[in-house]
């Protein structure tokens, strides 16, 4: 379950620690610095900082990511919705400006 804040995580620097969830973000940085050899080999994921992998395998993990499908969707998603409201303001705007009869020049 990705969304259980208590399932146990395994930590991209040291592969013998397990973390909380809820607790990972802030493992992440502390182990970074434990490890400053192991963080120059890896690339975090554009989609989600948590996702942290070798820098070879960083293309293949973008085309795949989960994170991204959620993403584009949710483009995609506010993408319509802004089209949708333009559509509709402008085909209920039917307002013109009414005739001048000022002449400024006189």
């Amino acid at each position: 379950d990705i969304l259980d804040p208590e399932r146990l995580v395994q930590c991209p620097y040291d592969k013998h620690h397990r973390i909380r969830a809820r607790r990972f973000p802030y493992h992440l940085v502390k182990c970074r610095k434990s490890y400053p050899q192991v963080a120059k080999q890896l690339s975090t994921c554009p989609f989600n900082a948590r996702h942290l992998v070798p820098q070879a395998d960083l293309r293949d993990h973008i085309s795949n990511c989960n994170d991204k499908r959620f993403i584009e969707e949710e483009i995609a998603s506010e993408a319509s919705d802004f089209q949708r409201k333009h559509m509709h303001m402008s085909s209920v705007s039917t307002w013109q400006a009414p005739p001048c009869d000022e002449d400024w020049d006189t």
